[in-house]
């Protein structure tokens, strides 16, 4: 762009020398003319001869002089041109190319100190500004840009942004795993092309479409994908976004949700029906003093069991609303657990049960929600006794390990075969339906348990075999340890 303007002034000065020169052809025809008209007037040789040589020599002067005037002129409105147009248009230039280089500096005033009233030098200003300005808009924009692609890239949902064309602009890491993607995955129909009822220029013109979404699954996810159609400046469709969210496990809880309201709703209407039942025989017909007592009694338990089916749930429900407060103390293990096998004597020697209850090493004391695990031990024991067949065994340990207490529960029961026992402690789910409900259980009670000592950061395992027995272990932390545990979650803090 320099060379172009060093070209135009050159040839500017050219057509200047050709007007300097114009100028003394000019001046020099003037003169031969007006020597003309005093030689005519003269009739002596030799006085026309010394008017020439007078005249020719003035002539010479005055070209010399004319010719190193116009020249000085020349010379100094180069100079002025120079130093007033192109060196502060060279200056001009040179920053403009450090701006698309992008090196960071600023577009100088032309001159070398203050701000003078020059207009270039105003020109200068104002595009400096406007360089500050749109490297600023450059910075913001960027700025903005990097902060986009690190939410997008650590977004626990997929996004996947579309051109009008169908090509992929922008895909994060959740998307790629979500639908198995890979990097030759460039197009709309690329991914969607299982999909025959995904299109996109549905998804974009068609307004009476009202459905923005769909559920999809892949291998054994499920992914719910809303489509978002973007516009440009103009309000015409320029692409479509698409937002993937991973609601397997929203799947599942509700599965979960509603087979909680089946169970419940049957383990209500057994006892409901029976209770309606007996009334209704004892309210429609006469019975003898004996029928109505067993009937009354056959009501009673069912009414026994519905209040205990609804004690337990209640239970539950504070447990997962965490409404129920643990209320947290000290106490010793082995005196607890001594006394709840203690009261279950009465149930064991009606089925001719032996056992015993031993505390195998100086255990320490707890700090836990004592009401709590009384429940949990009971239920142990006594699940052990119920499935314990006549003459059978059920022998209860509390020992030491490391930093927790344990309780062993040990029977000679019916036992639980080893593809049911990771789901024991669902609710409502029994091994043998018949014989638990016969039993009395609610079928809620492992629930409970593995609730309370969640609570108080215990945990229960369980080893069975089938017609052999089964052996539970409860391990709750002891004080020392929980107090280290607090201590450090507080420096966690």
């Amino acid at each position: 762009m320099l060379k172009n303007i060093n070209k135009k002034i050159i040839l500017f000065f050219i057509i200047l020398s050709i007007l300097v020169l114009f100028i003394v052809y000019i001046f020099n025809l003037y003169q031969i003319k007006e020597l003309n008209n005093i030689i005519e007037t003269t009739t002596n040789y030799e006085e026309q001869k010394n008017i020439i040589a007078n005249y020719s020599n003035l002539y010479k002067d005055y070209n010399i002089k004319i010719s190193l005037g116009l020249a000085v002129i020349v010379i100094l409105f180069g100079v002025i041109i120079s130093r007033t147009a192109l060196k502060p248009i060279e200056r001009i230039i040179k920053s403009a190319e450090n701006f698309r280089k992008n090196d960071g500096r600023r577009i100088r005033f032309l001159s070398d100190g203050a701000k003078n009233e020059d207009d270039i030098d105003e020109f200068a200003l104002i595009l400096s500004e406007m360089t500050d300005k749109l490297q600023d808009n450059l910075n913001e924009v960027s700025r903005q840009k990097n902060q986009m692609e690190t939410i997008l890239l650590h977004m626990n949902d997929g996004v996947i942004a579309f051109d009008l064309d169908g090509n992929i602009i922008h895909i994060n890491l959740a998307a790629k795993e979500f639908l198995g993607l890979d990097n030759n995955t460039k197009t709309f129909s690329d991914v969607f092309s299982n999909y025959n009822d995904i299109n996109m220029e549905r998804l974009i013109y068609l307004e009476n479409w009202t459905s923005s979404s769909k559920t999809i699954s892949v291998e054994d996810r499920t992914y719910n994908l809303f489509f978002a159609p973007y516009r440009n400046e103009d309000e015409r469709p320029n692409g479509i976004i698409v937002v993937i969210q991973d609601v397997t496990e929203h799947m599942k809880l509700d599965s979960m949700r509603k087979q909680f309201v089946a169970d419940v709703s049957h383990e209500l209407k057994t006892p409901i029906t029976s209770i309606l039942g007996y009334s209704q025989t004892l309210q429609e017909n006469e019975v003898d003093d004996e029928t109505r007592e067993k009937f009354l009694g056959r009501i009673s338990t069912e009414a026994e069991r519905m209040s205990a089916l609804v004690s337990d749930l209640l239970i539950l429900s504070r447990y997962d609303t965490a409404k129920m407060q643990a209320e947290k103390q000290e106490f010793d293990l082995g005196e607890v657990v001594k006394d709840v096998f203690e009261s279950q004597q009465f149930e064991m020697e009606k089925k001719n049960l032996t056992g015993e209850c031993l505390v195998t090493a100086n255990v320490p004391s707890v700090y836990a929600d004592k009401v709590g695990i009384q429940r949990v031990v009971l239920n142990i024991i006594n699940n052990a006794i119920k499935y314990t067949p006549d003459g059978g065994s059920v022998n209860v340990y509390v020992g030491f390990v490391y930093t927790d207490a344990y309780i062993k529960v040990i029977d000679t029961g019916i036992g639980i075969p080893e593809d049911e026992i990771p789901r024991i402690f669902e609710r409502f789910y029994r091994v043998d339906k018949a014989r638990t409900r016969e039993m009395g259980g609610t079928g809620l009670g492992l629930s409970i348990v593995k609730e309370i000592l969640k609570q108080n950061n215990g945990r229960i395992d369980v080893k069975s075999e089938v017609d052999k027995g089964t052996e539970v272990v409860i391990r709750i932390p002891t004080k020392q340890s929980s107090e280290k545990n607090t201590q450090k979650e507080k420096v966690e803090e």
